[in-house]
């Protein structure tokens, strides 16, 4: 049975394990909760039952300081339970603030940003040499694209035709220390990735019909490509106060802030 994956209530339980845990990384996991709802809701291939299905398509989280987002999702699956939740981040916790392979349903330990992709290429190229029809999504961030071994990957992804891979590109526009164009300019990104022999969609990232739609036709194209998704999103999305607000990044919540983003969270899920 498929979960609803509602993207208030998933921003709620993040919410709640960043003020258990006096996290940060609030603003990252944000603008990837519609991106992570729509493939668990529609799209994975996957046993509820069993979180190491080995037919299991494949979600790597190479932005891996994103990763309550993924918690989340792995809570309403019952893959993780509440007591997770409630002591997220404290000592003894087996939920870190960066994705750990030994989490169900986490398929790397990333957080060390542009190795996560180059573990996805792997996951696919022996699926397409087992021929299991498996998939894999690898969502990275675009400030992770700052590094080289990003492009590594996606040369050989191409090389050795991929058509199984997805690579879902969160572009909100923010890295930890200012914006991509202040950092180091991406231009366009659709471009660059289109230049790697990739089949390339951009689409809002927030728009759940829209990100179903290009998914379906990405996976569609049998072509020998792999795939791209730039999904334009918004750093901090859901609450006010942290929407394009960078200092979100790196920001713990207060009592206050924590129950006025529970107030707005649970109107939009009303």
């Amino acid at each position: 049975m498929r979960h609803s994956f509602d993207p208030a209530s998933l921003r709620k339980t993040v919410v709640e394990m960043a003020y258990a845990g006096n996290a940060v990384h609030l603003g990252c996991a944000f603008s990837i909760i519609e991106l992570l709802s729509c493939l668990y809701r529609r799209h994975l291939r996957y046993d509820e039952a069993d979180a190491t299905d080995p037919m299991r398509d494949y979600l790597v989280l190479s932005k891996g300081h994103g990763v309550m987002a993924q918690y989340a999702c792995l809570h309403e699956l019952g893959w993780i339970d509440r007591t997770d939740i409630d002591q997220y981040f404290h000592d003894g916790s087996r939920l870190k603030g960066l994705s750990d392979a030994h989490v169900p349903g986490c398929e790397v330990t990333s957080g060390t940003l542009g190795h996560g992709l180059s573990v996805g290429v792997g996951l696919a190229l022996a699926a397409q040499r087992r021929k299991t029809e498996q998939k894999c999504y690898a969502v990275i961030g675009d400030g992770e694209i700052n590094e080289g071994p990003i492009w590594e990957a996606m040369l050989f992804a191409a090389h050795a035709k991929l058509d199984n891979l997805m690579v879902i590109v969160d572009a909100n526009g923010f890295q930890a220390m200012g914006t991509t164009d202040e950092v180091m300019k991406l231009g366009d990104l659709g471009a660059k990735l289109a230049a790697f022999d990739f089949d390339v969609l951009t689409i809002d990232g927030h728009d759940m019909d829209a990100i179903s739609a290009a998914i379906e036709n990405l996976e569609g194209r049998k072509n020998g490509r792999p795939k791209a998704l730039v999904a334009k999103t918004v750093k901090g999305k859901g609450v006010s106060y942290m929407e394009n607000v960078n200092a979100w990044h790196y920001s713990r919540l207060n009592a206050d802030l924590y129950a006025q983003a529970l107030r707005e969270l649970e109107g939009a899920s009303a």
